[in-house]
């Protein structure tokens, strides 16, 4: 994974803000008249200060004027602290508004990049971890948001305003603000680069750490208490929550420094700005005013240094914490649909695989190299074979997790690579061997495939797969919630619910992945009857692992390293003498029988 530079931030950043131009700079015109009106908060001071101290105590017609002239400077001060408050609450409002939509814009588009990426891309990631990458980032991208806006937007023009008024009308005590305000920046960003930002950054990683690992040891549970291994689990989640606490620590801490260094320097601007003012006031160069001017304008200007402080240091912490997102971002989602990609209609489900080579990222030695096949529409396929031949690699290339390096893939002589992703696989129904569920209702499962299906097509794809019975016997029937992943469910209903899911879809090219593997003898016999329904009329690729399975079928695929050693049907291959087939059967049945001699005439039947 490349480095996020700051350039990329930015891009990132400016995509999401750019959605709303007229909001944006509505806002920003905000807050910038806001805060120029903050820069007169300390003449006005200074004026009410010079009109108080120019009175004569013993003239009354002069304390009138004094006082009539401090109060109208008054008001004018108060009218600014009224204006400023409304500006400032306006385009405060606006941006909640404009940044809860920027938040939903990233929190939704990373959920639908990360779904795109490749099999690959998922095989090499955690769940848990991708989850907090991406809701950190958004919360991060509202940290990085507000300090930018909130934060460093007005203080940026006060600091310009506040030293243009300060030059205006005390010069030299301008210039010495001016060099102050240039150092305090650079010692902060400084510090924020060097020191703060790689700390941070590990932090984010150890963060990243923790959710997956809890994520990891929660979605194991099972196997956790099935071997009374809770204790050796909550060692290892405190050993890397440790780690997360000291890398954390040390960040923090650090931050912490910079505070008391930035501190100190404000201190220091203070001295020098009120010392100037009132060796001036002392050699009659500045007035009383003058020196309330000088004392207001530190601490407007050093309520906003102090917090450009935190600021940066919120931005830098902002910045690694939106890494992760900003490259799920920037990265390509691997598999993606052509420019011209076209919905696929198929009907007939005819599979035509022509020289196509194919090998995993990072593996020299391909899977398949110049690999052909022809499925005939509605024709029963198996692929047996021994771990690694290819056979679920073939499944795979088939719905395009992945893109092949040459060759084509054609269903109803429609290159696969040329269809939307969406439509391809959805001319694919897929009964896996260890069905995943979602945490929803048994209704809102079997209808996955078809999400407008009516409460009779469910119910009927349920029958079909005698799925029904167990069903009606829960409380709340079809909308009972299964669990995370199905848990509530036994291996065997979850299968069932499955192959119903698949019933439902309809779709010309069915997929079995030793479907029946989690079902009892009983049960096994009543699915292998919903599924010679299911297979009617329907192009089937079976991954079959038991080989009695598959004896119905009309020619089986013998696979060895990539390559289609042996075809032909069970009754063919069984009686060929040395065959792969019949060494892989032979295996199995003396699993059953032992070692009685096989009659291999009889098998065949």
């Amino acid at each position: 994974m490349e480095p996020i530079k700051y350039k990329d931030v930015c891009k990132f950043a400016w995509h999401y803000w750019r959605q709303r131009p007229k909001s944006g700079l509505a806002l920003v015109g905000l807050m910038a008249v806001a805060t120029i009106i903050d820069v007169f908060v300390p003449v006005y001071t200074g004026k009410i200060i010079d009109a108080l101290t120019s009175a004569n105590f013993e003239d009354t017609l002069s304390m009138r004027d004094a006082a009539t002239q401090s109060l109208w400077f008054l008001g004018i001060f108060a009218a600014l602290a009224i204006v400023f408050n409304l500006l400032r609450w306006g385009s405060i409002s606006m941006w909640a508004w404009f940044a809860v939509r920027a938040l939903h814009d990233v929190l939704s588009d990373s959920m639908q990049k990360v779904q795109r990426f490749s099999a690959d891309w998922h095989a090499n990631a955690f769940a848990g971890a991708t989850v907090r990458k991406i809701t950190r980032g958004m919360w991060a991208f509202d940290l990085f948001g507000d300090t930018i806006f909130l934060g460093l937007f007005p203080a940026a023009m006060i600091m310009i305003g506040m030293t243009i008024m300060l030059l205006v009308m005390l010069p030299w005590v301008g210039i010495f603000a001016a060099v102050m305000i240039f150092i305090y920046c650079a010692v902060s960003i400084w510090m924020s680069v060097a020191i703060l930002a790689p700390r941070f950054r590990t932090a984010a990683k150890a963060d990243t750490e923790v959710g997956a690992t809890l994520a990891d040891i929660m979605t194991g549970h099972a196997t956790v208490q099935a071997f009374g291994a809770e204790a050796r689990e909550d060692g290892y989640f405190a050993k890397v929550a440790r780690h997360w606490r000291v890398v954390s620590q040390r960040a923090w801490l650090s931050g912490e420094l910079g505070n008391l260094i930035r501190g100190m320097l404000r201190a220091f601007m203070l001295i020098g700005m009120v010392g100037m003012t009132i060796s001036m006031w002392w050699h009659g160069k500045a007035s009383a005013g003058d020196i309330a001017l000088a004392i207001t304008s530190f601490f407007i200007i050093g309520g906003y240094l102090r917090d450009v402080g935190m600021h940066i240091a919120n931005l830098q912490k902002a910045i690694s914490e939106m890494e992760d997102v900003i490259n799920f971002w920037l990265t390509d989602i691997g598999v993606a649909d052509a420019m011209d990609a076209y919905a696929l209609q198929a009907k007939d489900g005819a599979i035509e695989i022509e020289n196509v080579r194919f090998a995993y990222k990072g593996q020299e030695n391909p899977i398949y190299d110049d690999f052909s096949l022809v499925i005939e529409p509605g024709e029963k396929v198996a692929l047996v074979g021994h771990s690694g031949s290819g056979k679920s690699t073939f499944v795979k290339l088939l719905q395009r997790l992945y893109d092949i390096e040459s060759g084509t893939i054609k269903i109803d002589g429609h290159n696969v690579a040329e269809v939307t992703k969406e439509s391809l696989r959805q001319t694919i129904a897929l009964v896996p061997q260890e069905p995943v569920l979602f945490h929803r209702s048994l209704a809102q499962n079997i209808a996955y495939g078809k999400p407008d299906a009516t409460h009779e097509e469910i119910a009927e794809a349920a029958r079909k797969a005698y799925a029904d019975g167990f069903i009606s016997q829960l409380s709340h029937g079809y909308e009972t919630l299964v669990g995370e992943r199905g848990v509530k469910l036994s291996g065997g209903e979850r299968q069932r619910v499955a192959i119903a899911r698949a019933i439902l879809a309809d779709a010309p090219i069915l997929i079995l992945d030793e479907a029946t593997s989690a079902l009892d003898s009983v049960s096994e016999h009543i699915i292998q009857k919903a599924l010679k329904h299911l297979m009617d009329g329907k192009t089937t690729i079976t991954i079959a692992h038991r080989l009695a399975t598959i004896k119905s079928v009309d020619r089986i695929l013998v696979f060895d390293r990539g390559k289609i050693v042996e075809q032909g049907t069970h009754r063919e291959l069984v009686r060929r003498e040395h065959s792969v087939y019949r060494r892989l059967f032979e295996m199995q049945a003396l699993d059953l029988i032992g070692d009685e001699p096989i009659n291999f005439e009889r098998a065949a039947e």
